[in-house]
């Protein structure tokens, strides 16, 4: 369980790297992403959510890595997904800014969180 934990933790940050690459890409051309972005995002918030939940396997099997692992690694990621769906939603032209914007921090919490996982 703890190595495919450590497979997905690796794979989100890189997946969260190329949203925001993607983003700026889109921003710099001024047009928005075509629908494989939309798939990247969607896959990158389940696989997101699959951690969480091997995360909590491994805490109840008795894996305890320092708090601001689950800060770095779920809360943070959590919360700016939910504000960059929240504000995607009030400015329907851009959303892509939003998730691009969000993608960017989480790629560096995730990291953050990798650090602090491995001890």
């Amino acid at each position: 369980m703890s190595s495919i934990h450590g497979v997905i933790a690796w794979a989100i940050p890189v997946g969260f790297g190329v949203v925001m690459l993607w983003s700026l890409y889109c921003f710099l051309r001024n047009r928005p992403p075509v629908p494989a972005y939309w798939n990247l995002l969607g896959v990158l918030q389940v696989l997101l959510a699959v951690q969480l939940v091997v995360g909590v396997i491994l805490f109840v099997l008795g894996g305890r890595p320092p708090w601001l692992h689950y800060a770095y690694g779920a809360f943070f990621p959590a919360a700016l997904l939910v504000a960059a769906h929240r504000l995607g939603g009030r400015f329907e032209d851009i959303p892509w800014v939003w998730f691009g914007i969000a993608s960017a921090l989480i790629c560096g919490l995730t990291i953050r969180a990798l650090i602090t996982g491995q001890g």
